[in-house]
């Protein structure tokens, strides 16, 4: 079925022990309109990958993915490194919106609204997962952009956002539209970072070790406003400006008069208006291309509140000394006018140094390679 012919491989995958050289696959119909740099390609890593969210490496392997809308958690493996994973289980059933995992020291910890479960020792449990066990249940249980990514940051602490639970609203409880850290056992709640409407997805600089993340803009104020963002955090406590203030200089128009915009973080970069970023990674590889060395990779999901869709790509944003970032379009097509063939959800670098990119709209998970020019 397949036709084989084979690709380089740089000699830094070679040398880092990991090595994947897939044959030329039979690409989708629907990725041969992607398109991407001179050198990159597209194929499908893995499809039937029901509503695929956010997603996280273990320790053996494992690609473990999230979902939103189906209330499963996916484990898959690759068994005979062909760079696509034959193996597929559904390690966990019936929580409230998964979309997060994370794996720490053999366990797989999963959000899931007002908590934070676990899953011990799980890369050798898949055909028989353990019972999730509660590791914090003290989160809002407000749905309204109450799924949740999860990532645990090279402090060992484990973050996780609280969207706004509207679209527009000031809440009283300081947890709403924010990003707060907790220990593994759950201990110590602590909020990092305020007025932050609806993050899902971040990550840390692999050289300061700064927290980057997405964070979706308010809805109803046109078609070109306010701009989605891409934040950095440089201290903890800094405060982004929902609802006060939109994309780092537009007041709300219900609450902008009550304090500044200049009273806020600005955003590092601005990406356009509802594009609704949502995972975000930073380029840690090594088969890239040396200028996409520490850049950001995110995931734009897409717009429905606006009557032109925008979105539905993946971006690369690179950031510049002065903190802030400039983005480029990195592989888009799955928007064709009003048609939408796949939405992004997360990006994952892979350990050959390929990039993974999840699609919840398409059940599929693709993997981006590069082959030199």
């Amino acid at each position: 079925m397949f036709k084989r012919s084979f690709f380089l491989v740089p000699l830094a995958v070679l040398l880092s022990g990991s090595v994947c050289v897939p044959p030329v696959r039979d690409v989708d119909p629907e990725l041969k309109k992607i398109t991407l740099p001179p050198g990159f390609h597209i194929e499908v890593f893995a499809d039937g990958v029901t509503n695929a969210r956010a997603m996280c490496w273990g320790a053996k392997g494992t690609l473990f993915v999230g979902t939103r809308d189906e209330g499963v958690v996916h484990a898959l493996r690759d068994a005979d490194g062909d760079c696509r994973p034959e193996l597929r289980y559904t390690i966990a059933k019936g929580l409230s919106m998964p979309v997060g995992v994370a794996f720490k020291d053999g366990d797989l910890y999963v959000s899931a609204i007002d908590r934070i479960v676990k899953l011990t020792d799980i890369e050798d449990k898949l055909e028989a997962p353990p019972q999730p066990i509660v590791v914090h249940d003290k989160f809002p249980d407000e749905k309204h952009h109450g799924w949740k990514f999860i990532a645990f940051g090279p402090d060992g602490g484990l973050y996780v956002p609280v969207g706004a639970p509207c679209n527009i609203c000031l809440s009283e409880d300081s947890i709403f539209a924010s990003i707060a850290r907790i220990e593994p056992d759950g201990s110590n709640l602590t909020i990092v970072a305020h007025g932050v409407r609806n993050s899902v997805g971040f990550d840390w600089h692999p050289q300061t070790g700064e927290l980057w993340f997405t964070d979706n803009g308010r809805d109803w104020l046109g078609d070109d406003s306010p701009d989605c963002e891409l934040n950095h955090l440089t201290r903890n406590g800094q405060h982004f400006g929902y609802p006060y203030c939109h994309a780092g200089t537009i007041p709300d128009p219900e609450f902008g008069a009550q304090r500044s915009c200049a009273e806020f973080a600005a955003p590092a970069a601005k990406l356009g208006p509802h594009v609704a970023p949502l995972g975000m990674r930073f380029y840690t590889g090594a088969m890239f291309p040396d200028r996409y060395k520490n850049a950001i990779f995110i995931a734009e999901h897409g717009s429905w509140n606006r009557s032109q869709p925008i979105g539905y790509r993946v971006v690369a944003a690179f950031p510049r000394p002065d903190g802030t970032a400039v983005t480029e379009v990195f592989a888009e097509g799955w928007l064709d006018g009003a048609r939408t063939t796949g939405r992004p959800a997360d990006v994952l670098v892979a350990q050959d140094g390929s990039l993974l990119v999840s699609d919840d709209a398409a059940d599929k998970i693709y993997r981006i390679f590069y082959t030199g020019e």
